[in-house]
């Protein structure tokens, strides 16, 4: 049996690993492919391909949307997208622009609210000048230059939506993020569906309208679940017509609880799943 993961980031992102120790790791996971994943950037991708060629590893290129629907923060998954599509490419440079922003006034909030001795150019330095910084950048200096006792405590007093420093983001529509991804030739997919706090017919709302938006598939198997959690996916994919992709969100020491491939350590994807998601039927039963 083989088995994947559909849903990893790098350092072009918030995650620790940069994209070609993604690749080596996934070597060393003994996956036979992954997705790399990144929030609003495709800036990986090459590096990536690049690297899972040398191991004999099949590499998916992919983005992760951050969307809002009704003040839920939703994100949007596309899998074997081509970053090198036009409008794709022109939305991710928007989406860099207004990342450049907000990042420059949490760095003035943090210096006149919190007091503290930070620049961008000391992030930069500290993660990497081609980095996408994003919150959880922020709390890792704050954490490792003293500051504070952790990084949840970074986001609990400074960072979190409604703290002090706190900075909100222009978001995309979900609707948009699906049609930039079939734009791109890719297959859009619901990220994580049971973190969004909706009730079940609120989910399942939610699910028919970007059904309609052209959602091709749904996040059933994640590291989060729990007791029924992957049933009740796949039972509501069934329900709409939906497939189903899985993935870790592995982030390395930014989620140190959740590894590549294996999740909270029970988590497993197998290949079937990607092949399913590729085929252009997707009123086929899901795997």
């Amino acid at each position: 049996m083989k088995y994947i993961d559909l849903h990893t980031h790098s350092t072009c992102s918030d995650g620790t690993f940069t994209p070609s120790e993604l690749a080596a790791y996934t070597a060393k996971k003994g996956l036979a492919a992954f997705a790399l994943t990144d929030h609003d950037t495709t800036d990986g991708l090459s590096e990536a391909a690049e690297t899972a060629r040398k191991y004999n590893i099949e590499f998916v290129p992919g983005i992760e949307f951050s969307t809002e629907y009704q003040g839920h923060d939703i994100h949007i998954v596309g899998l074997d997208i081509d970053p090198f599509q036009e409008e794709l490419a022109a939305k991710l440079r928007s989406f860099r622009q207004n990342r450049d922003s907000r990042n420059e006034e949490m760095i003035r909030l943090l210096q006149t609210v919190g007091g503290f001795d930070i620049t961008l150019e000391d992030l930069r330095s500290a993660y990497g000048k081609g980095t996408v910084l994003t919150r959880a950048h922020f709390g890792r200096w704050l954490f490792e230059h003293g500051f504070v006792k952790s990084i949840s405590e970074a986001f609990d007093r400074y960072l979190g939506d409604g703290c002090p420093c706190f900075v909100s983001k222009k978001r995309t529509r979900p609707e948009t993020a699906i049609r930039l991804i079939l734009a791109a030739g890719g297959i859009p997919i619901l990220a994580h569906p049971l973190l969004y706090q909706l009730s079940p017919d609120e989910l399942e709302t939610l699910v028919r309208q970007l059904k309609e938006a052209g959602l091709q598939g749904i996040e059933a198997i994640y590291s989060s679940n729990t007791g029924m959690d992957e049933s009740n996916m796949r039972r509501l994919a069934r329900r709409l017509d939906l497939k189903i992709s899985g993935g870790s969100d592995f982030h390395g020491k930014n989620k140190p609880l959740i590894d590549l491939g294996s999740g909270r350590g029970n988590l497993k994807i197998p290949y079937e799943i990607l092949q399913n998601l590729r085929q252009s039927d997707i009123s086929k039963t899901s795997v």
